[in-house]
């Protein structure tokens, strides 16, 4: 940390002596106006001029260069301080947007200021390092700013509470994190001021009630607004992107409104089965009885159908159409494969949330298919009517689907034992997973089997 200089008063101006650590020299600097000058300023003629503790140092060394010239300063027990070159550019002037213009900056932080000069090298003819802007820090804001504002790297973001916009930007990232860390202090170190300052100034009020004649104390407006500005400014980020986002929650419409404008709709994929059956006005779902009639259409003699996967990629793109157009046409020339239609269908029945078979018949169908005589067996599963609708007339179409298929098995090879172990781990399913799945699996196969084989007799009329 680099000392303090003696001080130049000039008329009524004093100016403070600061060195440049990077050439040794001393400058000039007016805390009051921002300005810096090599050389000491002319006084007054009605005013002498005065110096503290020792005379001035000759005015002879190098110029200032664009090097890295940063340095902290402690003065006179003000803020922390910090001097230094960097590129900058005001990006909105209250509340305005303005275009952005980048140049180098000789950059002074002294007394809660932070001061941006002009680049030397545009007045040449001058010893003047003349101020271009001049920030207060107080109620002020500083962060890293997102890279829609700059495509430059470490950029920082200075706001301040009178509406203006800041970039500050230097390409060796630990010198700008410097500067970072410093401005973010100082503003922290002023909020603590004005808190300090806002205690002090308590006014102490005597009321005369009747119900408590006490001593009260209240804080004047001024010391209010200032803790307010001071207090929201270190917060100014955070809270815009809080109301920002309450704005646009509330005015976002609600789940159901959108939907009953049509823009958005249920899933088909993943939803209940008596869900989409109910929002479709049907006890078997529309794409179920598509992807049926588009295959039997196309022929069930192609060999291992059901049991070869089709293309992942073909088949996701089927269901996120089917998930959102409402007249889908299994017809299009892109689902040609008829390996597509049936992994889809093969899928759809895989993400219901409850398997075909319910979770409660799940116990009811094991134990039927446990039975050892085959008539037992049957009765056991009258208790096929007693699925909910949309199960039963789903369970009906399909199996009937696949029995049209199986009576096509020596030209697909496909037989009732091939569908079963194709579909039994689909359609029947526990609830949750024990260590008698090995088990199951194998009762799962017999289950869907027995439903084929026997489907005339389980399926009567209702």
């Amino acid at each position: 940390m680099l000392k303090g200089y003696p001080s130049l008063q000039s008329g009524c101006e004093i100016w403070e002596q600061l060195m440049d650590p990077n050439s040794g020299r001393l400058y000039y600097y007016n805390p009051v106006s921002g300005a810096t000058s090599w050389n000491a300023p002319m006084p007054a003629p009605h005013a002498a001029p005065t110096m503290t503790d020792e005379p001035a140092k000759p005015d002879d060394g190098p110029a200032l260069d664009d090097s890295d010239v940063t340095f902290c300063l402690c003065l006179q027990g003000h803020l922390l301080e910090k001097a230094g070159i960097v590129n900058k550019t005001k990006v909105v002037d209250n509340g305005k947007k303005i275009r952005k213009n980048w140049s180098q900056s000789w950059t002074v932080l002294h007394g809660g200021i932070l001061t941006f000069h002009r680049d030397p090298k545009s007045a040449p003819s001058s010893n003047m390092i003349v101020p271009e802007y001049t920030v207060e820090l107080r109620g002020a804001s500083v962060c890293w700013a997102p890279k829609e504002k700059s495509s430059k790297k470490n950029v920082l973001e200075l706001r301040t509470r009178q509406g203006c916009e800041y970039l500050m930007q230097y390409d060796t990232e630990s010198i700008i994190a410097d500067w970072l860390k410093v401005v973010q202090d100082t503003i922290r170190q002023l909020v603590r001021q004005t808190h300090s300052l806002c205690m002090c100034k308590h006014t102490r009020t005597h009321t005369h009630s009747r119900k408590c004649g006490g001593v009260s104390f209240r804080i004047t407006s001024t010391c209010r607004t200032m803790m307010t500005m001071a207090l929201s400014g270190a917060d100014t980020e955070q809270t815009r992107v809080r109301t920002k986002l309450r704005r646009f929650l509330q005015r976002r419409p609600t789940l159901q409104s959108v939907k009953e404008k049509g823009y958005i709709r249920d899933n088909v994929f993943g939803c209940h089965l008596d869900t989409l059956c109910h929002r479709e006005n049907t006890t078997i779902p529309k794409f179920v009885e598509k992807c049926i009639k588009a295959v039997e259409r196309r022929g069930l003699d192609v060999d291992g159908i059901y049991r070869v996967s089709g293309n992942l990629a073909v088949i996701q793109k089927l269901r996120h159409k089917a998930d959102h157009e409402e007249h889908l046409d299994v017809e299009d020339g892109q689902w040609e494969d008829i390996h597509v239609l049936t992994g889809a269908l093969k899928l759809f029945l895989r993400e219901l949330p409850e398997p075909l078979f319910p979770f409660s018949f799940f116990d009811k169908f094991i134990a039927a298919i446990r039975q050892s005589r085959i008539s037992t067996r049957l009765s056991k599963c009258d208790l096929v009517r007693s699925l909910p609708l949309p199960n039963h007339d789903t369970m009906e179409l399909l199996f009937r689907h696949l029995l049209r298929v199986v009576e096509h098995k020596d030209a697909n090879r496909m037989s009732v034992q091939s569908m079963a172990i194709v579909f039994g781990p689909t359609l029947l399913r526990p609830q949750t997973e024990s260590a008698n799945m090995t088990i199951h699996m194998v009762f799962q196969s017999q289950i869907v089997e027995l439903m084929l084989n026997e489907f005339h007799t389980v399926f009567v009329q209702r």
